[in-house]
């Protein structure tokens, strides 16, 4: 590698406080892989049903309802504060977990509500960690700091996956949980090493007022922003479809295709969902290490090439060539979702950071709705017709997007095309 490559790759270190969030947010995304897909496994296997592992599923995602009220409060009292208090959350209730287990009173409906209190607010994460990020970073430095932080979810899920997967099979369900608990803690005090100010802006009169306001109008404010704001809409419903109808293939619906279509185990598990996370950690490398990108047109090409690549992974019948698909689509996302989030976040004013991530974590409401549904589409049709029928139909309705706003998406000199 050219020392400018390195350079480019590392230039994020070089800023105190993305040193202490950066790996912050990878014991934080570890902890959720390893959990996500410990509990998955155990609620396939004690059950027995798709339907539940596909409700399991969603409700990890529960907190899109109230994404962008966190947001809010993100503005208010500073990201940095806020995040800390949700990891400190993430342990108390994964502690619960963790003595249910090791004292055997673990059961299938105690996973269900505790995933569900998680999930209000559990999804955030990754809009705070992002805001955070934009307030931390210098403006020149946001899409190599944004692919460098995406690392933090691609490393952890192949780490994540083959460790989690792999003390849940050698130790037990309560051992893995310490694991998972440690985590949590560790990364909650790294978080509050982040020396941010607690609150964006000055405290001044004018402050005073904007934080008198209700939270209401606050939060009817960010999402009118989001609205009037093309390029920022258009990156939202891309969002919002990728979600629907990608996403529950590779994520979701693992559990249920390592055992039901291709009969294997934990491990087999492992190695589908590490595979993802490999190419995902491909994407992200190689975007942190290229500068001049004309990040809506990569958005877009991103995007067709990961549906795609679905349409063939819906009819693999192997192992081997389910995690080539697998290692496509999670370069191609990896892609498609920095792209997002830079246009989103260059787009965005500073004090309005907060609310756009909160509107964009709310396009997440997706998630759970496709997962459900495809559920019930399994069980009528099998998972290649319910997966070519996702994939085929998020892929026309991306086009229809792109047509709509091509001004703003495809024109070379449209802003969010700005190198």
């Amino acid at each position: 590698m050219s020392e400018p490559a390195r350079a480019s790759a590392l230039a994020p270190f070089r800023i105190r406080n993305y040193r202490f969030q950066w790996p912050a947010d990878l014991l934080t995304s570890w902890a959720f892989e390893m959990e996500t897909l410990i509990l998955g496994w155990y609620v396939l296997v004690e059950t027995g049903s798709v339907l539940l592992l596909t409700l399991f599923a969603s409700l990890s995602y529960i907190g899109t309802l109230i994404a962008p009220m966190l947001g809010v409060v993100g503005d208010r009292i500073g990201h940095r504060d806020l995040l800390a208090m949700m990891r400190a959350t993430y342990a108390v209730l994964s502690g619960t977990l963790m003595a249910l287990a090791l004292t055997g009173y673990l059961s299938p409906l105690y996973v269900l509500i505790i995933v569900a209190i998680m999930g209000l607010v559990r999804l955030s994460d990754i809009g705070v960690r992002g805001a955070l990020v934009a307030t931390i970073m210098p403006h020149d430095q946001l899409i190599g700091a944004i692919s460098v932080s995406r690392t933090t979810m691609d490393t952890a899920r192949i780490a994540g996956a083959l460790s989690g997967v792999g003390l849940f099979a050698a130790l037990g369900m309560g051992p893995a949980y310490v694991a998972i608990v440690s985590l949590y803690i560790a990364s909650t005090l790294l978080t509050l090493c982040v020396v941010a100010p607690s609150k964006p802006h000055p405290i001044d009169e004018a402050a005073d007022s904007v934080l008198g306001r209700s939270s209401m109008r606050d939060l009817k404010e960010g999402m009118a922003y989001v609205w009037t704001t093309p390029r920022m809409r258009a990156a939202i419903w891309i969002a919002f479809l990728a979600n629907l109808t990608a996403y529950p293939l590779s994520n979701g619906l693992l559990p249920y295709i390592a055992r039901e279509i291709y009969g294997t185990n934990q491990a087999g598990l492992g190695y589908l969902s590490a595979s993802f996370a490999i190419g995902s950690l491909v994407g992200s490398i190689l975007l942190s290490l290229i500068g001049g990108i004309r990040v809506a047109r990569l958005m877009i090409a991103s995007t067709v090439v990961w549906y795609a690549t679905l349409l063939v992974f819906a009819q693999m019948q192997s192992v081997p060539s389910a995690i080539a698909c697998l290692m496509l689509a999670g370069f191609s996302q990896s892609l498609a979702m920095i792209s997002i989030a830079v246009i989103l976040m260059r787009t965005a004013s500073e004090h309005f950071r907060g609310r756009v991530m909160g509107v964009r974590m709310l396009a997440i409401y997706s998630l759970p709705l496709g997962l459900l549904a495809a559920g019930s589409l399994i069980g009528e049709i099998g998972f290649a017709a319910t997966g070519t029928l996702y994939a085929a139909t998020g892929l026309a309705l991306m086009l229809a997007i792109v047509l709509h706003w091509r001004a703003d998406l495809w024109h070379l000199h449209a802003p969010a095309n700005a190198k």
